[in-house]
């Protein structure tokens, strides 16, 4: 007599996709994309930059007539080398933080901590120090008074503000002396007259745009 076969139990397929989709998404691909277009743009604005010879050519140097005459120096100058400008006030800030460690690396930290701790950091799982488990927005105010506390009441707020202060002075100084009858004002492209921050500025607009779709799901 045969034996019975063994009932067959259906067997399920499905995976623990839930636990998958729980997962939050990798945050490095947005940070990438943010870094690679700060990068391009920066690029781009320096690769629209004049030539530093015309910039300490000394023939043109000479002394302004009047404080009117200085100030259409200063200004035609801007227009023409607001590249090099922009890019000697931003050496003067470097120098000044490299022969300042501990305010060269509190900044950094400060930087990171922004990056890592609110802009690339999913919402799952919540921040937690010592024990204590912070929502989105304690950790945004936690960042605004570490930010304040670091600017304001350390040495690097006024270093800062002091080598922003030494850059202005060298810029004011050279478009006061140099006599900008040569340079070519014409042929400016009028959309670039806003200057070096405004690359900046579109640089974050459209890496954050960039990464919004990356982010946004991991938000509440």
């Amino acid at each position: 007599m045969d034996s019975p076969s063994p009932a067959v139990l259906p067997v399920s397929n499905s995976k623990t996709g839930g636990a998958d989709e729980s997962q939050p998404p990798v945050a490095t691909p947005a940070f990438r994309s943010f870094i690679n277009h700060i990068t391009g743009t920066v690029r781009s604005g320096l690769s629209e930059r004049r030539a530093w010879s015309e910039l300490v050519d000394r023939t043109a140097f000479s002394k302004p007539e009047s404080i009117s005459d200085a100030t259409t120096r200063i200004r035609k100058n801007y227009a023409y080398f607001r590249i090099n400008y922009f890019t000697v006030v931003a050496a003067v800030i470097g120098v000044s933080l490299l022969t300042n460690p501990f305010s060269l690396i509190t900044l950094l930290g400060l930087l990171a901590a922004w990056l890592f701790l609110y802009l690339f950091r999913p919402t799952e799982p919540p921040l937690v120090i010592l024990g204590r488990t912070f929502s989105e927005r304690e950790t945004l105010g936690l960042l605004i008074v570490l930010s304040i506390i670091v600017v304001f009441l350390t040495s690097v707020g006024s270093i800062l503000i002091s080598a922003l202060l030494v850059g202005m002075g060298i810029v004011c100084t050279h478009g006061a002396f140099r006599a900008p009858e040569d340079l070519f004002l014409d042929e400016q492209d009028p959309s670039g007259s806003t200057g070096f921050l405004s690359l900046l500025g579109g640089a974050a607009s459209t890496a954050a745009a960039s990464a919004a779709p990356m982010i946004a799901p991991t938000r509440a």
